[in-house]
């Protein structure tokens, strides 16, 4: 995380004080330098309040994508506990097909938690997101087997995935969307990349400890009740992450609202309520309609980034460990290991590409992500079938460095398309449509393209490389973003002699 005074230094109530203080200061610069200035044009932020939202947010964000990686790196087992009978393939294709239902219920899940988190604040809803994937998945472990109850095992296992994918539904629209508007314009892709980071620690964690259990316990266990552990770790772990959940504040624009809210003087009110009408309690039934008739057309534009975006994250972090062992007949736990270690590297620099979309851009990065896929798909798998240890880390490493330039940026690029008056709905919706339809499918898809084509171990590289050239094509329509206010909010600014200088060069000298 960034460095920086520890919580401790200053309360969370002395945070808010400073906060305030700041923002009063810097209206009353404003003023006097430009009297036409209102009082929202800027927004100072305050560092220790940003970090502290960035890390409950992103450690909140570890604990759901542990949770939802676990049943990906158990995808075999699954198929075997759940789906017995038959091949080995058609098992574990069943498994994935249970793995897909959970995104198909995720725009479901955006639709809803979208503008509940615009009526009733970002906080209370990444909350409920958090309870909601804890229960489903702890229930996930409690579940008998086939053995035991038949048809009713898979159909409990189905039920449990939907509560996990329509939580999901609400997590990454409003954990971007809450580190966007805390964020200064400049630092945004940076604190974003943090988002990123704490979903490659969650899967991180999920493939640690499914490795360490397939080591320890062996094959036999694992099939009649090892796996079962991880999922049960879910309850405790989601009890930690609901209290990093509550102990977050809301975005500065929402507790504004709720603030003029309880304002006594009509004037406030009306203003707030002009001002803030996205957030108001008729907002949810409006806002859906507005969406669709109006954003449209960045929606398909959100649509196409986060569907090639996904199918290179999906392929790489869920699917590769059952390619290596399902296809290339690698060791369950050599494939997890070497997973791992990707990870592990993608996490020490994945801030530094936030740094970098800071600095030139978010398209550059995106660009060199997409082209980097689309160039290397074909040598990274040639590698990978080569065998050696040797091949498959470098065949790894030209996907993973490809993928961290995507996910550095695009926590930073995509709450950035919308405007603040419908951006976490038309994220939310947007985000998991693509998901839906193009990630949660990807490990099925490619499973099913690779039996109906004889095994061919290359079908995944092909499915890239068709990905990543939709994803080319849209980046270059999209705006460059970085360094600029978000839309429909006041520039944000990190320090006061920021503000000072954007202050001085909005205001325009008089000519005589």
């Amino acid at each position: 995380m960034p460095n920086g005074s520890s919580d401790a230094d200053l309360a969370p109530e002395q945070d808010r004080e400073a906060h305030k203080r700041h923002r009063v200061l810097f209206r009353a610069v404003a003023r006097r330098k430009n009297p036409k200035l209102r009082r929202t044009d800027i927004t100072v932020t305050d560092e220790r309040v940003v970090k502290r939202a960035v890390k409950a947010a992103a450690l909140g964000n570890a604990m759901e994508w542990f949770d939802f990686g676990i049943y990906s790196y158990l995808a075999v087992t699954i198929g075997k506990v759940f789906f017995p009978g038959g091949s080995d393939t058609t098992s574990l294709l069943s498994s994935f097909a249970t793995f897909a239902v959970a995104f198909l219920v995720r725009p479901l899940g955006g639709a809803y938690f979208g503008p509940l988190g615009d009526r009733i604040g970002r906080k209370k809803v990444l909350a409920l997101t958090m309870i909601m994937m804890a229960v489903g998945t702890f229930c996930i472990g409690l579940i008998p087997s086939y053995a035991a109850i038949g048809f009713g095992a898979p159909v409990l296992l189905i039920v449990f995935r939907v509560i996990q994918g329509f939580s999901t539904g609400g997590e990454y629209g409003g954990a971007s969307t809450f580190i966007a508007e805390y964020a200064p314009d400049k630092k945004r892709g940076y604190f974003g990349s943090f988002l990123e980071m704490g979903t490659l620690i969650g899967y991180t964690g999920a493939a640690g400890i499914v490795l360490l259990l397939n080591t320890v316990l062996g094959d036999e266990t694992m099939l009649t009740w090892g796996w079962r552990l991880p999922f049960l770790i879910a309850g405790p772990l989601g009890l930690v992450g609901l209290y990093l959940r509550i102990k977050l504040d809301e975005t500065p624009a929402f507790q504004k609202f709720e603030a003029a809210r309880t304002h006594n003087a009509a004037g406030s009110v009306v203003e707030a309520e002009a001002e803030f009408s996205h957030l108001s309690e008729n907002a949810p039934k409006k806002k859906l309609g507005e969406i669709f008739a109006q954003q449209w057309p960045t929606l398909i534009l959100c649509i196409a980034l986060v569907g090639a975006y996904n199918i290179t994250d999906y392929m790489l972090l869920s699917y590769m460990p059952t390619y290596l062992t399902d296809a290339l007949h690698y060791e369950e736990s050599h494939g997890l290991l070497i997973l791992l270690a990707t990870m592990v590297v993608l996490m020490f620099v994945i801030s530094t590409v936030g740094k970098l979309n800071d600095r030139y851009g978010r398209k550059p990065l995106l660009m060199t992500g997409m082209l980097g896929f689309f160039l290397f798909a074909i040598p990274a798998f040639l590698l990978v079938k080569q065998g050696s240890l040797v091949a498959v880390c470098a065949g790894m490493a030209l996907l993973g460095l490809s993928l961290v330039c995507l996910l550095g940026t695009m926590s930073a690029a995509l709450p950035a398309l919308f405007p603040t008056s419908v951006r976490y709905g038309s994220l939310s919706i947007g985000y998991n449509l693509a998901v839906s339809l193009f990630g949660g499918t990807t490990p099925l898809v490619i499973t099913a393209l690779m039996d109906a084509f004889d095994k061919n171990v290359m079908v995944p590289a092909y499915y890239t490389m068709g990905a990543a050239l939709v994803g080319v094509i849209a980046v270059a329509c999209m705006k460059e973003t970085a360094q600029q206010p978000l839309e429909g909010s006041p520039p944000s600014v990190a320090t006061k002699e920021e503000a000072v200088e954007l202050i001085t060069a909005q205001t325009q000298e008089p000519r005589f």
